[in-house]
């Protein structure tokens, strides 16, 4: 199961693509927010998602991988603790974090980024250096289970590493 961490204002492409991919390969999806049942709207073209379960009640040991797309969702989910918290128990399992554009924001804020390799949207950059982070301007930058890509443009190479993990995961 692959948990999709997301809130409102998400960057359409990068959950659709990735999602869909992960779905064609043979892989469950489940969309986790803050409120379960809450429908969440991307940015650009209003996708609607709804929340299936709520980062404070689900079992983190259910999933495979987390994935976190960029917009503006990555911002609103680091102003809640609980988001904060499942994202930080999430990364200490060990499993493979997909975090595309400004997913990393979140990551800044549960202090998980220091002395990690990593990338993300340019106006991030600095965020992610003063968090301690070795930024790199890269496509896609694998960092033992994070797994980092700048943007829309990189989505090809962030699916194919991505359901590439997830077969040696």
């Amino acid at each position: 199961m692959i948990g999709i961490l997301i809130d409102e204002m998400f960057e359409d492409v990068e959950y659709i693509k990735p999602s869909e991919a992960f779905v064609n390969e043979g892989h469950s999806i489940v969309h986790i927010g803050i409120k379960e049942g809450q429908v969440v709207k991307g940015k650009r073209k209003s996708t609607p998602v709804t929340i299936e379960e709520s980062v404070s009640k689900y079992n983190i040991d259910d999933l495979d991988a987390l994935m976190i797309p960029g917009g503006c969702s990555p911002d609103h989910l680091r102003g809640y603790e609980s988001a904060v918290n499942f994202v930080k128990n999430f990364f200490k399992t060990g499993k493979p974090i997909f975090a595309i554009c400004h997913a990393p924001q979140i990551l800044i804020t549960a202090d998980l980024l220091h002395e990690k390799k990593v990338t993300g949207w340019r106006s991030i950059v600095q965020d992610l250096k003063n968090a301690g982070a070795i930024y790199i301007d890269n496509e896609i930058v694998v960092d033992d289970n994070l797994i980092s890509s700048r943007g829309p443009k990189d989505i090809p190479v962030f699916i194919d590493t991505a359901l590439n993990v997830l077969k040696i995961s």
